[in-house]
């Protein structure tokens, strides 16, 4: 039952599916389960090899923290992402602590990080694919970095901002300040003085629904 729940998307997520054999497809569906994940509720919180992660629906926000408790979002998972950060005994490079939230409720399929971290021993085709995966996912990493070192705060917002209205096909973006405010590793205050700013130039609407995007191509003059 679990194979027959699991093959189908397995077969088109992996590349090396079919490159593995019958038996290991198997054990990979065998230790795998269908998980859903309520909003606000933390899915891992350490260096533990919790699995790999992959998202059928909702948002999973992948972060770091400091000792002051002190957040930095390094990336955002939507639907048809995968996540290989929260197997460190796949990458065992990955030694430092990685959280995970469920920004929305969210349905995932999870690969036990142990059973994948089996079969990808006897596989060099899946510790290729663990590996570009990885480090797909820390060119984003890099790319926030660089933005909260080297960018001005109305540059990396109106980044956010346009980046957030591509995403979801609107110029209406429902999400309060604190939330922006961390997704992008600032303040709130911080981010509501520059949309404040960008209201006042005529760039954007902001209201109890969110920001409200009036004139991108002024946005994208910010961004250069």
């Amino acid at each position: 039952m679990a194979r027959a729940m699991f093959e189908p998307v397995f077969r088109t997520v992996f590349p090396f599916w079919d490159t593995i054999t019958e038996e290991q497809r198997g054990y990979i569906c065998e230790n795998s389960v269908a998980l859903t994940y309520p909003k606000g509720v933390t899915i891992h919180d350490s260096t533990d090899c919790s699995g790999v992660f992959f998202i059928r629906s909702g948002c999973l926000r992948v972060y770091i923290m400091s000792e002051d408790g002190k957040d930095i979002t390094l990336y955002r998972l939507h639907s048809g992402d995968m996540c290989m950060l929260a197997a460190s005994c796949v990458l065992q490079a990955v030694t430092f602590d990685v959280f995970i939230d469920a920004e929305e409720d969210s349905e995932c399929y999870v690969i036990s990080g142990p059973a994948f971290a089996s079969v990808s021993e006897a596989n060099p085709d899946i510790k290729i694919f663990a590996l570009e995966t990885a480090v797909g996912r820390f060119s984003d990493v890099m790319w926030v970095m660089q933005q909260i070192l080297f960018m001005s705060m109305d540059k990396r917002l109106a980044i956010f901002l346009l980046d957030e209205s591509a995403r979801l096909g609107a110029d209406t973006i429902n999400l309060t300040h604190e939330q922006i405010a961390k997704y992008i590793g600032s303040a709130r205050e911080v981010v509501s003085r520059v949309l404040k700013y960008f209201a006042s130039e005529g760039l954007v609407e902001v209201s109890r629904k969110g920001v409200r995007l009036l004139d991108k191509q002024a946005l994208r003059a910010l961004t250069l």
